[in-house]
């Protein structure tokens, strides 16, 4: 559904939505829910799931219990649901959650119970660098999670986004957060890994677009938006929006890695080895995808600049909020 059109008349069809909780889920159960779809989400604390009630119509939506670690729980999520989506996806292991269960072993179990059920599609979140044979666990298992949802649902949809940004994401809001308070940001590898930053909206869209039938399956989308940025270019954006001057150390990959090793063991890393592992490779739409038309532009979306996004949410960042004149050097 295009931005600024009405909500379609809710209908009798049911999509179940795994990790609906999160950053990207609240939009996707957003978007589905503008669709017509009957939304049932599918979290470990359902009580933390409130909020997204007011996204649809009276008892649209709706919340229960499901873990991964427990096979019960997620057949019962997915009863009667005529499609599954399965967002559950980590950036750091911690406790049983680890990088194995939640994205190899987790969508295996999803997949297995959305056949059981009789769902008609399936839609994968993944990742732009999901690799078998790479170097970052992230990434491994990432891609052991799409292989394995595929070899149940052959025509699931599986969408691989680089960053994502939003108004709650992780990454703009962290750098601007760092800048707040540090005297100095990382240009992890020198700042040369580039990035093509998604709006989190277009992922949504085409979570939307794979849960009712209207995106192919087959060989992974890669979703990016209209620019590829540098590490560096993106810290000296954040600079500039939020009216910081910082100077950018450059930081190489080896001590980096060996700090990641000691802030991973602390509570709420900020940085673990295995993410600067990742920043080793670049992070855009490769040219395959591209020329396949398996990218949000073959969806029929056209995606979002993150300067049309971004400012709107770094300004609480500036020294004074949103008075803040904003400079255009830094």
């Amino acid at each position: 559904m295009a931005l600024g059109q009405s909500p379609r008349p809710v209908g009798d069809k049911l999509v179940t939505v795994f990790g609906g909780s999160g950053f990207v889920g609240r939009h996707v159960v957003r978007a589905l829910a503008r669709d017509g779809w009957r939304v049932r989400v599918a979290v470990r604390r359902p009580d933390l799931a409130v909020h997204l009630q007011p996204l649809g119509g009276v008892g649209q939506i709706s919340a229960v219990q499901a873990n991964l670690r427990f096979p019960e729980s997620v057949a019962r999520a997915v009863a009667g649901a005529s499609a599954v989506v399965n967002l559950v996806g980590i950036l750091a292991e911690s406790g049983k959650q680890s990088f194995e269960a939640v994205q190899a072993a987790g969508p295996r179990l999803v997949a297995e119970a959305a056949a059981e059920a009789g769902a008609q599609r399936f839609v994968q979140m993944s990742a732009i660098g999901a690799d078998r044979a790479g170097k970052a666990s992230y990434g491994r298992t990432k891609a052991a999670g799409e292989q394995a949802v595929q070899a149940v649902f052959p025509d699931a949809v599986v969408l691989r986004p680089s960053i994502v940004f939003g108004p709650e994401d992780s990454f703009f809001n962290r750098f601007a957060g760092m800048a707040r308070i540090a005297p100095a940001l990382p240009l992890i590898g020198g700042g040369k890994t580039r990035f093509q930053p998604v709006f989190v909206g277009d992922v949504a869209r085409a979570v939307a677009l794979g849960s009712s039938g209207e995106a192919a399956g087959g060989p992974a989308y890669e979703l990016g938006g209209p620019q590829v940025l540098t590490f560096e270019e993106i810290l000296r954006y954040v600079l500039k929006v939020t009216g910081r001057r910082r100077p950018l150390v450059n930081l190489p990959f080896g001590i980096a890695k060996l700090q990641g090793r000691v802030l991973e063991k602390l509570p709420g890393a900020l940085l673990t080895e295995d993410q600067v592992v990742m920043l080793e490779t670049d992070n855009v739409v490769s040219a395959e995808a591209i020329a396949a038309g398996r990218t949000l532009e073959g969806l029929g979306v056209v995606p979002t600049a993150v300067d049309s996004v971004v400012p709107n949410y770094l300004w609480r960042y500036r020294k004074s909020g949103q008075f803040e004149k904003i400079k255009t050097e830094v």
